[in-house]
């Protein structure tokens, strides 16, 4: 059986994701008119969470060149498609900074790091520990940093791309060998930025408290959503009679890094949390208690979703062998890490006067319509499979 090689992005699937849009479309508006400040709280939620996957897509894109892995290249389009959103969620954080980073970073506000006021009395809002952060939360090189952020990582996306249409078309040696060392060079720049940008894009809402594990605990987030994605797109296209040669060996390593990724954000979230609420220090303890105080389901939930389900289910093999569990999972997984970030994002901006309703699941939903129009737009740009790929009939023949 050959598998076709083409995909086409049509009928209902790009009816849907012009539908999802229009619903996101319609709740932003509606949420503008009615909550505004809590309508950028959604939108930097869901952008920032958007941004995570196709970033984790990105890096387990690379992670496969620059380790020389064969039993992923089946598959490896998929995640290449789906770093192409990171322009898309580069606009948006700009969009989102000079629109409404005031009311998003409090940092922002210049007056609180004033000490003195213009007739020499002192600053009755002066913040001490704004102030000492100044020279790095400071509007000019916050911003220059997003952008070299997503100068960053789109670049190396585009340039990835680029040389993978190459090896499709003439089959050189080279161009294997330059997204290698490509995707190598990007792995140490992920390695700084994906800590940075966390800090920056999230801790930096709750500027008075700090993390040491936080780039940690975001890196976990990020690599897991984008696994669950890129496990339902897989699942998509399976369905749909591409990929062929996708077999229970493939399944079982997705299905086993989704498994291990869990363990490990699980470990992050209970290591910050036990570090930091055993060291009872007001500056650091009070990020929990106002989620514990106001979020107390949503925390419960977020553990039991991103820990407790993927640990019972996925701890056999025969579970991680089945496309049902593994799109299953993708979907809880998807869920899970969406409050994950809900929580990390929301209670720094709304504090304890926050809802999931018709607004923010709309605004959910629209994101989602353009994330599938975005990627499955990409994946028609070039052939699903890299067919001149040098590990290719390894993949195809994959066995564990």
């Amino acid at each position: 059986m050959q598998d076709n090689l083409n995909y086409t992005f049509s009928g209902k699937l790009k009816t849907l994701s012009f539908i999802m849009m229009a619903i996101g479309v319609v709740a932003i508006a509606v949420g503008f008119a009615t909550n505004h400040e809590q309508t950028w709280a959604n939108l930097m939620h869901n952008n920032f969470y958007f941004l995570t996957i196709a970033l984790g897509a990105l890096f387990f894109y690379a992670i496969q060149y620059a380790a020389e892995v064969g039993w992923s290249v089946y598959i490896i389009r998929v995640p290449l498609a789906m770093s192409q959103f990171l322009w898309v969620s580069g606009a948006i954080m700009l969009i989102i900074f000079f629109a409404a980073g005031h009311h998003i970073w409090h940092w922002m506000h210049h007056e609180l790091i004033v000490e003195t006021l213009p007739d020499g009395k002192p600053n009755p809002d002066y913040d001490e520990v704004l102030a000492g952060k100044s020279a790095y939360l400071n509007v000019p090189f916050f911003l220059t940093r997003m952008i070299l952020y997503f100068v960053i990582w789109y670049g190396f996306a585009y340039m990835l791309r680029k040389h993978a249409s190459a090896e499709d078309m003439s089959g050189a040696l080279q161009h294997h060998l330059r997204s290698r060392r490509l995707s190598i060079i990007f792995l140490v720049l992920f390695a700084i930025t994906s800590s940075t940008s966390a800090w920056d894009f999230v801790m930096s809402i709750e500027s008075h408290w700090f993390s040491t594990l936080f780039g940690w605990y975001t890196f976990a987030g990020i690599f897991i959503s984008s696994l669950c994605v890129m496990a339902l797109i897989v699942a998509y296209l399976r369905k749909q009679g591409y990929l062929h040669h996708l077999n229970q060996n493939h399944l079982h390593d997705i299905s086993k890094f989704m498994f291990a990724f869990s363990i490990f954000w699980t470990y992050l979230w209970f290591a910050q949390f036990l570090l930091i609420w055993y060291a009872n220090l007001p500056e650091e303890v009070v990020y929990f208690m106002l989620r514990q105080d106001y979020y107390k389901t949503l925390f419960i939930v977020n553990f039991l979703i991103n820990f407790v389900l993927p640990f019972l289910i996925l701890m056999t093999r025969d579970s991680k062998r089945q496309l049902f569990w593994m799109s299953a999972l993708g979907i809880t997984l998807f869920i899970g890490h969406w409050i994950d970030t809900f929580l990390m994002v929301i209670p720094g901006i709304s504090g304890e006067h926050w809802t999931i309703g018709v607004y923010e699941i709309g605004t959910t939903i629209g994101f989602i319509g353009l994330f599938i129009f975005v990627v499955f737009n990409a994946l028609t740009k070039l052939s699903l499979l890299p067919s001149r790929h040098p590990m290719l009939v390894e993949s195809e023949h994959f066995t564990l």
